[in-house]
Formats: structure tokens, C-alpha cells, sequence
């Protein structure tokens, strides 16, 4: 299964309150920390809603 790793690199202040519980949902609490996850639709879903204050990377 491929896993990706995401690193917030945007603050979330003057965010949409969707946007931020999406990024305490991922774990992502302060600029620079990451996370690794298996790939699914819904973690895409979500990745893809705050695609602009994340960072996308592949894990091999």
C-alpha cells in the first residue's frame, strides 16, 4: 500500500474553520510538522482541501 507523507507549511490563521479541522483531523499542529499516512480516498479528500498549506510527499 503506497503511504505519503504531509507537512503543513501554511499557518491557518484567517482559514475557514472546515480548513483547520482538517488540519487537527491530519495531526498538523504547527508549521513544519509532518505526518505519514496509507493512502485513501478519504485522506486524499481531505489533502485536497487544504492542499495550499500542505506539502505532498511520496514514501517509498
Amino acid at each position: 500500500m503506497a503511504r505519503i507523507k504531509v507537512t503543513k507549511t501554511k499557518s491557518a490563521i484567517k482559514r475557514p474553520k472546515n480548513q483547520k479541522l482538517t488540519l487537527e483531523a491530519m495531526g498538523l499542529r504547527k508549521i513544519g510538522h509532518s505526518n505519514e499516512f496509507d493512502v485513501s480516498s478519504s485522506l486524499m479528500g481531505m489533502v485536497n482541501k487544504v492542499k495550499h498549506l500542505v506539502s505532498v510527499q511520496e514514501i517509498n
